[in-house]
């Protein structure tokens, strides 16, 4: 397989977690530092402070719950996640992983997740920067899904879910929707709530039976196999970086 590292430079020095931050991408020094104030920043699993010492060889780094690659030694992976895999960095259940699915260095962390009993399309990568952009609500990164469930939607149910269903944690809708076979929703959505689009069809009755994500943003692979994973290509690195601006100014 190709090397599908994009870049290749000096690593981020250890310092101040606002420069440290700035350097690896995330924000500028001023919108980590309130970033900080807000408490949306963690070290090894605490509240960051303001002028808190990183060294991105030894500490673990998150903002809003997202792991942060702090090295300009950046690599992108696409892997297709088969059923069974959890989406995370280590599991206490000593299950697979999806982190162990790919090269084990430079680190990397998953954007975003798929639950177990999911499967399709899931980038890892050690780029902070892009795994805000790609999960913070603000771009809304439409996800595509082709999911089967029980029962044969009716054109009603789908016009419902275009229009939104009302979740515990509030409305959701599909950007679009479609029926291409019976009992196959094919789903996009702009969100990434827990379980959102389970959740969805369970609130009009037709309970998933199998979920493949199959989308995200631009980037979609039919050739990859599950279980298979490659490098992002350089262009589709861009087309992601290219999404939607964020509807605020705090650089994330």
């Amino acid at each position: 397989m190709s090397d599908p590292k994009l870049s290749g430079s000096e690593p981020i020095p250890a310092g101040r977690i606002q420069k440290v931050l700035a350097a690896a991408g995330v924000a500028s020094r001023r919108a980590v530092e309130e970033l900080v104030e807000q408490g949306r920043i963690d070290v090894n699993g605490k509240p960051a402070r303001l002028g808190q010492r990183v060294d991105p060889n030894t500490d673990t780094v998150a903002v809003d719950d997202q792991i942060v690659g702090l090295h300009n030694d950046l690599v992108h992976y696409l892997l297709n996640k088969p059923v069974g895999v959890i989406s995370s960095a280590d599991d206490p259940q000593d299950r697979l992983t999806v982190v162990e699915m790919v090269p084990r260095q430079p680190r990397v962390f998953p954007v975003g997740r798929l639950d177990a009993d999911s499967e399709g399309l899931l980038i890892l990568t050690n780029n902070g920067a892009l795994a805000q952009k790609l999960t913070h609500p603000s771009f809304g990164v439409a996800k595509e899904y082709w999911v089967l469930v029980k029962g044969n939607p009716s054109r009603g149910v789908l016009r419902q879910l275009r229009e939104g269903v009302e979740l515990e944690d509030g409305l959701a809708r599909a950007v679009a929707i479609s029926l291409p076979q019976t009992s196959t929703i094919r789903i996009v959505v702009n969100e990434g709530r827990n379980r959102l689009v389970r959740r969805m069809c369970d609130a009009v009755g037709h309970p998933v039976k199998r979920l493949v994500r199959t989308r995200i943003g631009p980037i979609a692979d039919r050739k990859l196999h599950p279980g298979a994973w490659r490098g992002l290509a350089q262009a589709e690195v861009r087309q992601l970086e290219g999404l939607g601006k964020p509807d605020c100014n705090s650089g994330t």
